[in-house]
């Protein structure tokens, strides 16, 4: 057998301790081990090494020239084993790590802003990454584990993914001042019949469907003046009057001071629920469940999100 599979970390340390306190009741003191435990190390060394590694006296052991040169690299590599006995308590604890997500620029913008700052800077070890995908891209990041997990609606089909809901965001009306919707406290659905419409292009995620339903539900075939492929696309070109969008409230209050008008959409009023999104099967490090824990805390502070 080779030294590398003969000689165990046990035995590095026996050496180690002799070497430097010179005794075998002083190595077996800070060993917790008998005297004779440690000497029969020390052998077992000597045997694999093929070498003497003390001169024996009295009343002390003396190193060797082949101790003196071994000393270092045993030392190093009791010095690994424990900066990586330290790395994994580290992050078992989520004292250091990575935290990388998913999220579309509408999400990022509404959810993750303040939870972002906080996070960073209480847990100034952890590397805090987000990756602000366009939606079509937003499914294949987790499902490739190119993420950690992803923030935002949850798919139709949810058969790869495990899904944790975390809030629901209503749906708004969005148009340029001086539209003749302004005048009104509230939007019906069917009161969108005929109206340019800004919509976001079909997709496996994201608002489209889900429009594209309740529109149907109500017998209003759509308008669609404009398609885009993000949610704050659609707000800024409302703002212009380039067209009506339907975007989640969060989003709307943003783009309110750039002169946004919104309303609420009724009959049905419906909701944007945001889940936690992860890839089934697959588990989240301490950092990243320290990141979820913050967040639920932050979702229910009140005005917090949106």
């Amino acid at each position: 057998m080779s030294i590398e599979t003969e000689l165990t970390l046990k035995q590095l340390r026996a050496f180690v301790a002799v070497y430097r306190l010179g005794k075998l009741s002083a190595a077996a003191d800070e060993l917790s081990v008998t005297q004779s435990a440690v000497s029969m190390l020390i052998r077992q060394v000597e045997q694999t090494l093929n070498t003497t590694l003390f001169d024996r006296t009295t009343r002390r052991l003396a190193p060797t020239r082949a101790a003196e040169d071994a000393i270092g690299v045993a030392e190093r590599i009791l010095g690994d084993v424990s900066t990586l006995g330290k790395n994994f308590r580290d992050l078992a604890l989520g004292s250091q790590g990575r935290v990388h997500i998913a999220a579309t620029p509408a999400t990022a913008a509404t959810v993750l802003t303040r939870i972002a700052h906080r996070f960073s800077a209480t847990y100034e070890n952890i590397d805090f990454v987000i990756n602000d995908c366009a939606p079509n891209q937003f499914l294949s990041l987790i499902q490739t584990e190119r993420v950690d997990f992803g923030i935002g609606a949850p798919p139709d089909n949810s058969g790869d993914f495990l899904l944790r809901p975390i809030l629901a965001d209503k749906m708004r009306l969005a148009f340029a001042r001086g539209h003749p919707f302004e005048a009104r406290e509230t939007i019906r659905w069917r009161d969108l019949d005929g109206q340019p419409l800004i919509a976001f292009r079909p997709s496996q995620y994201g608002v489209r469907n889900m429009i594209d339903a309740v529109l149907a539900e109500v017998g209003v075939t759509p308008k669609i003046s404009h398609e885009v492929g993000f949610l704050g696309t659609a707000a800024w070109m409302a703002t212009t009057g380039l067209g009506l969008a339907i975007i989640p409230d969060a989003l709307a209050q943003i783009h309110i001071l750039n002169g946004l008008v919104v309303r609420p959409l009724v009959e049905p009023e419906i909701t944007r629920p945001i889940s936690i999104v992860t890839k089934r099967g697959r588990s989240l490090s301490p950092s990243c469940q320290l990141f979820l824990d913050m967040l639920d805390e932050i979702i229910a502070q009140p005005d917090t999100v949106g």
